[in-house]
C-alpha cells in the first residue's frame, strides 16, 4: 500500500509553555565572561537567571514551535526566545503555510532568499526552529528516527562531554568537587568555562590559570579538558593566558574572540599550541566557510538550533569533512543533536555536548530527555527527533494558532 503523500501544512502553533522544578541549592551558581564586561557596569552583574529561583524552586518558561499538516501529523522544535516566535508568526509563517511539509530544501531555501536582512541572528534562529521540526515531522511521516533518514547510525554510543555552564568557577574546592563528581558519573571529558576577561589584569589571568590547574589537578592526567572564553578575550590575553595553561593540555580553547574576527583566530591558530575551536555564534554554510578557508579553526561548533538547523548543520559538516575537520555541535539540543552525532562518521564528530544545567531547562518539558547514561549518549529509537512535550510538566500555557 503507496503512503498516502501530503497535501500541505495547515497551521503552526506557538506554545509558551511554564513551569517549575526543584534544586537542592543555588542552581545557577555563577556566570561566564562576557565581552561586555570590558565595561565595569556589566562585569559587576550577577547571573541573568537569579531571579527566578525562589527558595528550592526555579521558574522556567520555554516556547515550542509545532508544524501541524492536513493528515493529523506534526512536527515539534524548541525552546526559542520570543523574538525568534515573533519571526514565526509575522514572517516565516507565510511562506511555510500550505506547502508540501516534507519539501525541506524548498522551505528552507525560499526562508533563506526572502530574509534577506535576516542571513544571521534571529531569523535564521527562527529558520532553525522551523527546519528542526519539519525533520520531527519527517520522522515521524516515515515512522523512522530521524538518524536513519540522514545515513545513520555510525555507532551504538556517543561519548558526551559534560559542559559546566552554569557551575561555580571561583571557588577551587567546589570546581575540584565538581570535576571529580562529574568523572565519576562517566564523562570523559569537562567543558569548563572562564570567568575573567583581558580588563580583570594578571589577577583575573592567575584565576583563570589556577582553575585550569585545579582541573588538571583534580581529574588526573588521562582525562579530556575544553576550555570556553565565549567570545571574550583579545589576541594578547589568549596568547599569554594559552602560554601559561599549555602545560595543563587542554583538549580544545574555545571562542576565544568574537566571531567575525577570523583574522585574529587565524593569527591565534598559528601562534599557540592548544586546538582552537568556535563558530557556535556563526551562521550558515558560507558564515563557516570563512573560518575554513582562512584554516582558523581545528573543530567547529554551529548550533542546530541558531545556524541553520538540522539541514544546514548536515552541509556544515560535509565542508568540514572535506577538509578534515571535526564538527561538534553547540549541545543547545540534545535531541537534534543525538541524531545528528549518530549519522556522522565518528572521527569527524567524537563528541556531543551535554550541558549539565542548560539542558535541565531546555528539555524540562519533554517527555523523552536525551540524557546520556554513564557520559555516554545511546542509539535512540524515538520516532523523529523525540519532541513530544510531558502535559502534566506544564502549570500554566500561552497558545498562539497560526492557520
Amino acid at each position: 500500500m503507496t503512503k498516502k503523500q501530503y497535501q500541505k501544512i495547515t497551521e503552526i502553533k506557538i506554545r509558551n509553555l511554564h513551569g517549575s522544578f526543584e534544586s537542592d541549592g543555588i542552581f545557577w551558581e555563577d556566570r561566564l565572561v562576557r565581552p561586555i564586561d570590558i565595561y565595569p557596569e556589566y562585569a559587576d552583574q550577577n547571573h541573568e537567571n537569579n531571579d527566578l529561583q525562589k527558595g528550592n524552586i526555579v521558574s522556567t518558561s520555554s516556547i515550542f514551535i509545532e508544524i501541524h499538516t492536513d493528515d493529523g501529523l506534526y512536527g515539534t522544535a524548541g525552546p526559542i526566545d520570543t523574538a525568534h516566535a515573533d519571526i514565526v508568526e509575522k514572517s516565516l509563517s507565510k511562506i511555510i503555510l500550505g506547502k508540501d511539509p516534507l519539501a525541506i530544501e524548498l522551505l528552507w531555501d525560499q526562508m533563506y532568499r526572502l530574509s534577506v536582512h535576516g542571513r544571521q541572528g534571529i531569523t535564521m534562529m527562527a529558520i532553525s526552529a522551523i527546519d528542526c521540526a519539519l525533520w520531527d515531522l519527517k520522522g515521524k511521516y516515515y515512522n523512522t528516527p530521524v538518524y536513519k533518514i540522514l545515513g545513520g547510525p555510525t555507532r551504538k554510543e556517543i561519548p558526551a562531554y559534560a559542559s559546566m555552564l552554569g557551575f561555580n568557577v571561583t571557588d577551587m574546592n567546589l570546581v575540584s568537587e565538581r570535576a571529580k563528581l562529574y568523572k565519576e558519573k562517566g564523562f570523559t571529558a569537562q567543558k569548563w568555562f572562564f570567568r575573567y576577561g583581558p580588563m580583570s589584569g594578571l589577577e583575573g589571568l592567575k584565576k583563570n590559570v589556577e582553575m585550569v590547574k585545579t582541573l588538571r589537578d583534580s581529574v588526573g592526567d588521562d582525562y579530556e579538558i575544553m576550555l570556553d572564553c565565549w567570545q571574550s578575550m583579545d589576541y594578547k590575553y589568549v596568547v599569554e593566558l594559552a602560554k601559561r595553561i599549555e602545560k595543563y593540555r587542554p583538549y580544545w580553547l574555545e571562542e576565544t574572540v568574537m566571531p567575525d574576527r577570523v583574522e585574529i583566530y587565524k593569527k591565534i591558530k598559528d601562534k599557540i599550541n592548544i586546538p582552537l575551536s568556535g563558530a557556535e555564534h556563526d551562521y550558515t554554510r558560507w558564515g563557516m566557510l570563512r573560518f575554513i578557508e582562512k584554516n582558523a579553526l581545528d573543530i567547529l561548533q554551529p548550533d542546530i538550533y541558531w545556524a541553520g538547523g538540522l539541514s544546514e548543520v548536515i552541509k556544515i559538516a560535509n565542508l568540514a569533512s572535506t577538509y578534515d575537520l571535526i564538527t561538534i555541535p553547540h549541545g543547545h539540543s540534545s535531541n537534534a543533536t543525538l541524531h545528528f552525532s549518530l549519522s556522522q562518521v565518528p572521527i569527524h564528530t567524537p563528541y556531543q555536548e551535554y550541558l549539565i544545567k542548560w539542558n535541565k531547562v531546555h528539555q524540562h518539558f519533554l517527555k523523552t530527555p536525551e540524557k546520556p547514561i554513564k557520559g555516554f549518549f545511546g542509539e535512540t529509537n524515538l520516532i523523529g527527533l523525540g519532541m513530544e512535550i510531558d502535559e502534566s510538566k506544564i502549570q500554566k500555557e500561552d497558545i498562539l494558532e497560526i492557520r
